[in-house]
């Protein structure tokens, strides 16, 4: 197999290509959430967490990913899960990578995890699937500021059902593996509207009802459901730790996104 290095595809647009505005800009939104954090909550196994610009999402991811920093040395492998914007995917797809790179360095990849993933029948390896997708990449930066070294398993999700997924996520319930979906949630509505409809997905989630929560309700459906669904037949629990939406962040109140941070342990 080849081995290339992904390389950013969204930086300087979605966050900073600078590495010392970088990581100032994510520090900023790390000590903000550090502020709301309940130090009595277990560190979560698995995380939800939005994946637009920054100026945008960033302070809601960072409410997720601030709850994962106490154990930064516990977690040496992250499986990532995100939607697929701009290729079609039937089932999930892996990178043939070796590292992805981010303003902050490489990433290396898990390869042999990932060439077992790759015998299960819903995985394929497709390359271009990864090349330009921004669900994945942004939360690589978060990754490298709140982890000490890890490997990374990184898939897009595409036409995928719950099992599916679900199947995949089994095979890393680790102490020493992470599991982040990357999802925003309703698109484009008005400000109320959205509120309304983003809390209707936030309730779904912390029930676990992965049949509840269609497109239009987050664009990372098929990995939340997938993650819902494992957590269900696990007996684990949802908690949402942030929800608001661009008109709360930095932008105008017509045509909104919604975010939001769930922790699952």
């Amino acid at each position: 197999m080849s081995q290339h290095i992904r390389q950013p595809a969204v930086a300087g647009m979605f966050y900073p290509a600078e590495p010392a505005r970088l990581r100032s800009m994510l520090e900023e939104y790390l000590q903000q959430a550090r502020t709301k954090l309940d130090t009595e909550q277990p560190v979560p196994r698995a995380i939800i967490a939005p994946h637009a610009g920054y100026v945008y999402s960033g302070p809601v991811a960072a409410s997720a990913y601030a709850r994962i920093q106490p154990a930064h040395a516990r977690f040496k492998r992250v499986l990532l899960l995100g939607p697929s914007h701009r290729v079609a995917v039937r089932g999930l797809a892996t990178s043939s990578a070796s590292h992805f790179l981010t303003p902050f360095g490489q990433i290396p990849l898990d390869r042999a995890a990932i060439e077992r993933l790759e015998t299960l029948p819903q995985v394929t390896c497709a390359d271009q699937a990864h090349a330009m997708e921004h669900s994945l990449e942004v939360q690589l930066p978060f990754l490298q500021i709140v982890l000490d070294e890890f490997v990374l398993v990184p898939l897009v999700v595409g036409d995928a059902d719950p099992h599916e997924v679900d199947e995949v996520i089994e095979q890393f319930w680790d102490d020493q593996t992470l599991i982040v979906i990357s999802s925003d949630l309703s698109h484009y509505h008005d400000y109320a509207t959205a509120q309304r409809l983003d809390s209707a997905t936030s309730k779904a989630i912390e029930s676990l009802q992965p049949d509840a929560i269609g497109y239009g309700d987050a664009c990372g459906r098929n990995p939340v459901n997938g993650l819902l669904q494992f957590a269900r037949e696990h007996g684990l629990h949802a908690t949402m730790v942030d929800l608001r939406n661009s008109g709360d962040t930095a932008g105008p109140r017509d045509q909104v996104v919604g975010y939001g941070a769930y922790l699952i342990q």
